[in-house]
């Protein structure tokens, strides 16, 4: 994928990788315009580096990442659990369609489904050896988390509700209030590049958010109920790539919650406790706003729910008819997700190859001289990924953020009528009084080059 928001993180993670620009902030959040943190663009940036400024390193970026986070995720359960419990959230971690779509792609959001699961993973290990190295590293994890997307806030709720077990099971509070202030302390540092820029420019980020919160409508109105089980439909559907009835979803939901309770009051286990606390009250809390069910925004929760099914898969009696009933779980789960594998058979979309290409036809017009860009209709927000390629060559766009105007404007459409001169579009209407001198087709999309009438 190479579209709008892959295209701005190439322009800047090449900055990046050159040491032209440092940022301090991330991605513009979907909504009010509050901004992540940059980790996301400087992780990614060394592999960008690697591909020779190639945009498909960015998902190789991803991609590995991804991998890796799963292979360590199947030690880290492993570790923690039994090996055969590993082994089952290993399979349903590696085939999920929904983590493999994420992976093949570069976007911040992709990455919190591992970041997420070892911010919890290093929480649980914190409380088992009483070490302070692991309340520095989930302190750590959360703060990259939060980069990654804001919706990682309600990892908050796991974390908080673990230290109000231990504050009433230990009865170490000065021990336990000291590991707090390490992990936030952890979680300032990473942050810090976001609260620098706060700092230098009157608190933008911090206004933004205020804005959002208390004048747009954040919390979704109609019956409570009604969107918790919506909510709760949309992730199990997205984690079993089938559609069906809500109440399906409900029963579904239910039931492993009952039967995780049972389990986890018996067995005492702490970290089974945390990954279903984790998603429990994310799904209730998600079920609170008002945006859409999109599968990224489950991404805090998916390897939760691998750990706490496979674990329950690990409980089954070990006698032939439980046995054959997991292996046709685990193969029906399968062949679920393996049916949307198209990029095994599909055609390709050519997103790279296409900018790439209608850029290099601009190039000539442009002659070395400067130019304003933009896309036509509105909704066509593609421009970065044609800019990307422009600038490459050395050919810098004027900056319309301060209302740089040039001699000559450069209008991809991929609509018609291409109706450029009187386009109700501020970023064209901004060049000024304009005539067409030439229009050109490409790749399906008809590129007009505007200069100001005299």
């Amino acid at each position: 994928m190479f579209l709008a928001d892959q295209g701005r993180d190439a322009l800047i993670v090449r900055k990046i990788a050159l040491f032209q620009h440092l940022p301090l902030i991330g991605p513009p959040s979907s909504i009010g315009q509050v901004y992540l943190g940059p980790f996301f663009y400087y992780l990614i940036a060394p592999f960008f580096y690697l591909s020779s400024f190639d945009p498909v390193g960015l998902a190789f970026g991803v991609s590995f990442i991804m991998t890796v986070g799963i292979i360590l995720g199947y030690l880290a359960v492993k570790r923690t659990e039994k090996k055969r419990t590993a082994l089952f959230f290993l399979l349903l971690t590696s085939f999920s369609y929904q983590l493999i779509w994420f992976s093949r792609f570069s976007w911040n959001p992709n990455l919190l489904p591992v970041f997420s699961f070892f911010t919890l993973y290093f929480l649980y290990r914190f409380f088992e050896t009483k070490k302070y190295i692991y309340s520095m590293l989930y302190g750590i994890g959360f703060a990259l988390c939060f980069q990654l997307h804001h919706l990682a806030v309600f990892l908050a709720i796991p974390i908080a509700l673990s230290y109000l077990y231990a504050f009433f099971a230990q009865k170490k509070t000065l021990f336990l209030i000291s590991s707090i202030a390490v992990s936030f302390i952890s979680f300032l540092l990473i942050s810090s590049p976001l609260i620098i820029f706060d700092l230098k420019h009157d608190f933008l980020n911090i206004k933004n958010l205020h804005s959002l919160l208390t004048e747009q409508n954040v919390i979704a109105g109609g019956s409570p109920m009604v969107r918790l089980l919506e909510t709760n439909h949309a992730f199990f559907q997205t984690v079993l790539q089938l559609h069906y009835p809500q109440a399906v979803s409900t029963v579904v939901s239910i039931v492993l919650f009952l039967s995780l309770i049972v389990v986890i009051l018996k067995k005492r286990n702490l970290f089974i406790g945390i990954h279903t606390v984790n998603i429990y009250s994310y799904i209730y809390l998600f079920s609170k706003l008002s945006s859409p069910r999109h599968p990224h925004y489950y991404g805090l929760i998916y390897l939760s729910l691998f750990v706490v099914v496979s674990y329950l898969f690990d409980m089954l009696p070990k006698k032939l008819p439980w046995i054959v009933g997991s292996f046709l779980c685990i193969s029906l789960y399968f062949i679920l997700n393996a049916r949307h594998y198209y990029f095994i058979a599909g055609k390709p979309s050519n997103q790279i190859n296409h900018a790439r290409y209608v850029a290099s036809t601009i190039i000539p017009h442009i002659a070395n001289k400067p130019y304003n860009f933009a896309t036509y209709p509105v909704e066509y927000t593609s421009e970065d990924t044609y800019l990307y390629f422009l600038e490459k060559q050395g050919l810098p766009v004027a900056r319309r953020e301060l209302n740089q105007v040039t001699d000559q404007m450069y209008v991809l459409c991929n609509q018609k009528p291409c109706n450029v001169l009187n386009s109700g579009s501020w970023n064209i209407e901004m060049f000024g009084k304009a005539k067409i001198d030439t229009i050109w087709s490409v790749d399906g999309i008809t590129i007009y080059r505007l200069i100001h009438e005299r």
